[in-house]
């Protein structure tokens, strides 16, 4: 209990000093019985360059020589059944129990991402291996694990308090009864770094995907960050290099062709956001047929503890979401006292940090991250910086003229509402009701086409009702729909958070600024609410409009709710539909020529 509070800053919670209690005597015992006392055992292991913690790593020489590293997860639970097979989700304890991940997939997740990112084990084929063990749960109350169409798991059993001598048996085959202290140093000391096969798989992963090939211009930008990249470390220099435009302009399509060119390279490199929808979506397409890709797509908080220029390159999508720091409820009094900004984190970590930036896509009060802030961060950490502007560049899935009447409709940059002339690239409408609205997208989606509603968030948002069913919180006169699910797990059907823009069911619920910002879709229809309405000749925000606790009370909700429409106005490809249901903002935005929809 001393040892978790020097180390994470803060009391291990009674729920973990229980399962210390109950679990670690009962495998410490079966180490003991099969004469293998010299193993080192690693309590609480932290994963490198992750937030997560695996309950034991057993670290020694393998029989066969070489290192050995087991991971063990020690669950109290005293009965699983397996309930949903393509998913690999649990439930726990019987009915009632929130479903969780099945222990033997949480345990090879582990034992994976150590391969791909401890150079001394991944440097061992062999030397890693995992397994759970229950010492609550009998076999008979398990056997719901073993199902045959999750054959993989095998390679990380799980034992049961009734199977003390298959258990033994396992450990036998994984240790020599031979010290294993050296063999522990050297898994604490190894450089942590991404795999050489995982950076060949990703570089293909991406390159022989069509959803992020580079069109026109893009290769031009793309190219300059190559060359800014290959100077760096020609010239052993870091450079922070800012790559700044807006909506259709190819940011992320740059990222990933980036990301996929310096991995095949050799470089060591790694993409990051701030976005839990964004980031969930690429590593899911992105690794779809090799999994263990996901482990380069991080979050930004996860470069509190990494070592300076650790990373040849690290990608930083998404950066107007850069938060003041990293540190959350779990961070150490240590974290806490040095309060590091995360833009220093961010530019730390590699030897060429590249941002990817829209000015006007700050949507929260913590999101702070700009370009001044950036290069004052590259400034204290003796970076140059390189500016390359994507704006005006790109015609990229959007038109040009939309994104500047956008701007100018919402008083971000001058000029105030313009009158839309039209553009052939891109088609605007006006509808009367949700109702017409909807009626369209939906025309869309039978015509082959991607659409979604998206809203200002001025309604409740309730939790699903106990049969799985979401509630209509959305009311509009006779229309009414719900929001999308919070939960990043499926729902009869309905697809979770992460993947609400990209997933067919996405349409039925009504998006957030949480699940649209990043994504893009053919057809957008927009809600505007009560939040920001048209008065007399200019807009007038009203936090108090507004549901989302983190904004209402905002210092700068004005900028913030501005911002927020705009990413929904500019998340269509081929098309928008907008209404308001202010009378006022819908007679004004009738008034700017936008074709009304019949």
């Amino acid at each position: 209990m001393e040892q978790f509070r020097f180390q994470f800053g803060y009391d291990a919670p009674d729920s973990k000093v229980r399962s210390w209690e109950r679990s670690m005597p009962a495998l410490l015992g079966q180490l003991t019985s099969a004469g293998l006392e010299d193993v080192e055992v690693l309590v609480e292991y932290r994963l490198p360059l992750s937030s997560k913690r695996a309950d034991v790593a057993l670290v020694g020489q393998h029989p066969d020589g070489g290192p050995s590293c087991l991971v063990v997860e020690n669950k109290e639970w005293s009965r699983l059944e397996l309930v949903d097979v393509e998913h690999r989700l649990v439930e726990v304890n019987g009915a009632g129990e929130r479903e969780r991940l099945h222990p033997q997939e949480q345990v090879r997740g582990y034992v994976e991402y150590l391969r791909d990112f401890n150079r001394y084990l991944g440097g061992h084929p062999g030397s890693l291996a995992g397994c759970v063990y229950l010492g609550n749960a009998t076999s008979a109350s398990i056997a719901g694990l073993r199902h045959p169409d999750v054959p993989d798991l095998s390679l990380y059993p799980a034992f049961a308090a009734d199977e003390v001598a298959a258990m033994r048996s396992f450990l036998t085959t994984r240790f020599a009864p031979v010290p294993g202290a050296q063999v522990a140093d050297d898994v604490l000391a190894s450089a942590i770094a991404p795999s050489k096969h995982l950076m060949k798989s990703v570089s293909q992963e991406i390159s022989e995907n069509p959803q992020f090939v580079l069109l026109d211009e893009q290769e031009v930008a793309y190219q300059m960050v190559l060359r800014a990249v290959e100077h760096a470390m020609r010239s052993d220099a870091k450079e922070a290099i800012v790559i700044t435009g807006g909506p259709g302009s190819g940011k992320s399509v740059i990222a990933l062709a980036l990301l996929a060119e310096l991995a095949r390279r050799g470089y060591n490199v790694s993409h990051a956001t701030g976005s839990r929808s964004f980031t969930t979506t690429l590593r899911q397409v992105v690794g779809r047929r090799d999994p263990r890709v996901k482990g380069l797509f991080r979050y930004m908080n996860a470069f509190q503890d990494a070592e300076p220029n650790y990373l040849d390159v690290l990608i930083v999508d998404e950066a107007h979401q850069i938060r003041p720091t990293s540190n959350n409820r779990f961070a150490s009094a240590e974290m806490r006292r040095r309060g590091t900004p995360q833009a220093d984190e961010l530019v730390r970590a590699a030897r060429v940090p590249v941002f990817l930036i829209d000015k006007h896509q700050a949507v929260r009060p913590y999101e702070i991250g700009t370009v001044t802030s950036i290069e004052e961060a590259a400034a204290r950490n003796g970076a140059t910086v390189r500016r390359v502007d994507l704006n005006g560049q790109f015609r990229y899935g959007g038109s040009e003229i939309y994104a500047r009447w956008v701007e100018q409709l919402l008083g971000l940059s001058p000029g105030g509402p313009q009158r839309w002339h039209g553009d052939d690239t891109f088609q605007l409408l006006l509808a009367a009701s949700p109702e017409q609205m909807e009626a369209e997208l939906r025309r869309r989606i039978d015509e082959g086409c991607v659409s979604r509603i998206t809203a200002g968030f001025c309604w409740p948002w309730s939790n699903p009702r106990p049969g799985g069913t979401l509630v209509d919180d959305i009311v509009i006169g006779s229309w009414s729909r719900p929001w999308h699910l919070l939960s990043n797990t499926a729902l009869n059907g309905i697809p979770p958070f992460s993947l609400w823009a990209v997933e067919d069911a996405g349409f039925g619920q009504v998006g957030s600024i949480h699940t649209a910002q990043g994504f893009e879709y053919d057809y957008g229809g927009v809600i505007m609410g009560a939040d920001l309405v048209w008065r007399g000749d200019q807009w007038q925000s009203n936090a108090a409009a507004n549901r989302d606790p983190g904004l209402r009370h905002a210092g700068n909700f004005d900028d913030l709710v501005r911002n927020t429409y705009k990413v929904l106005l500019t998340r269509g490809l081929l098309g928008c539909v907008i209404y308001s249901v202010d009378q006022e903002t819908q007679h004004m935005l009738a008034g700017l020529n936008i074709p009304e929809l019949q």
